[in-house]
Parts: C-alpha cells; sequence; structure tokens
C-alpha cells in the first residue's frame, strides 16, 4: 500500500477535528481583538514562536506571513491586506517582524532560476516570463542587510498614500531561537 501524501493526513487530521469539534476552542470573529497587523516572514520557525514570543492568541490580531517579511511592493498583496486590515477591520498598530538567520535574505534570482530548472520548470517558461518583462534578479532577489530590509518596509506601509495617518508602524527583528525582538524602527 502507498505511502498517504501529507495531504491525505492532513484531510484525514481535518475530519477528526471537525467531529470532536476541536474548533471551539479557537471561535472569535474578523475583528482583531488588539486592533494590530503583524507582517512575519513565512519561516516554520516562526509559526508557533511568533504567537507566543508576542504573548498573542487567536484572535488578537492579523498576521500576514510573507518570505522576508519584506513589505516588497507599495501595491502588492501584503500592502492590500494591511490596508484592509487597517480600513475594514480596525487595525490601528502594525508590527513588521523580520527574524535572524532568515533563508530569504541571500537567495538570487538566478539562484531561483537554477533551482527551477532543475525542478523540471521548462527553460522557454523562464524565456517567455523575461520576454514579459520578469526580471527574477530584481523579483527573486534576497534583502542582503535584515535592518535595512524592516527600515524599507516600515518606510513603504508609513508613508503608503492611501494608508490613514493615525496608523502606528514599527519595525523589529526576532531572534530566531529565543523569540527576543530586538526594535529596528518606530
Amino acid at each position: 500500500m502507498a505511502e498517504k501524501s501529507t495531504i491525505d493526513q492532513i484531510l484525514e487530521h481535518n475530519a477528526r477535528f471537525v467531529e470532536e469539534r476541536e474548533y471551539e476552542q479557537f471561535k472569535t470573529d474578523k475583528y482583531p481583538d488588539k486592533k494590530l497587523a503583524v507582517v512575519s516572514c513565512m519561516d516554520t520557525r516562526l509559526t508557533a514562536l511568533l504567537m507566543a514570543a508576542l504573548g498573542l492568541k487567536n484572535g488578537d490580531a492579523k498576521i500576514i506571513k510573507v518570505a522576508g517579511a519584506e513589505v516588497s511592493h507599495p501595491f502588492g498583496s501584503v500592502m492590500r491586506s494591511l490596508l484592509i486590515a487597517v480600513c475594514e477591520l480596525g487595525v490601528e498598530d502594525i508590527m513588521i517582524v523580520a527574524h535572524t538567520n532568515c533563508g530569504a535574505q541571500h537567495m538570487s534570482g538566478e539562484g531561483m532560476v537554477s533551482d527551477m530548472l532543475r525542478l523540471g520548470v521548462s527553460a522557454d517558461h523562464i524565456k517567455m516570463a523575461h520576454h514579459c518583462g520578469i526580471d527574477f534578479d530584481q523579483w527573486l532577489a534576497g534583502f542582503g542587510d535584515t535592518e535595512e530590509a524592516v527600515r524599507k518596509s516600515v518606510d513603504v506601509v508609513r508613508n503608503h498614500p492611501v494608508m490613514p495617518s493615525h496608523v502606528r508602524v514599527a519595525g523589529f527583528i526576532m531572534d530566531s531561537e529565543t523569540g527576543e525582538l530586538s526594535r529596528v524602527a518606530d
């Protein structure tokens, strides 16, 4: 018998979770109790550590996970999510929380393209993306200096032309092991 895929295992767990009504402990509404949004890295080390280190529980904050905790485009999906959180859901504070030893820090477009080819993406598809104006070196580049990347993201959010002026934005770097926060930008 073939081994079950991770998704099949998750679906089995989900059926038991719902049947046993385990969801009841997580009930809340769509409005964040602490009027807080956090942009954090998608790193697996921060899945539970972030919430624990910030003293947050389900329902306290809107958590937006993205590689490198970067707000890389002023009109991209992260900024869109933040504006929805502020304008529709009452968020008044935004934290940008990067972390130590981030894998996105030293990425390169060239390295990512090499990985794509190794994983079976057609060279013709990559060429087509280039032809359509995609600059892999810019789009998939890492950020080098974590503090500078946090400052840049804070600046994008704070000085965004349609971000309401009452919103407080601050940037931090979290230690990936201990959860300790270091303030980078106010």
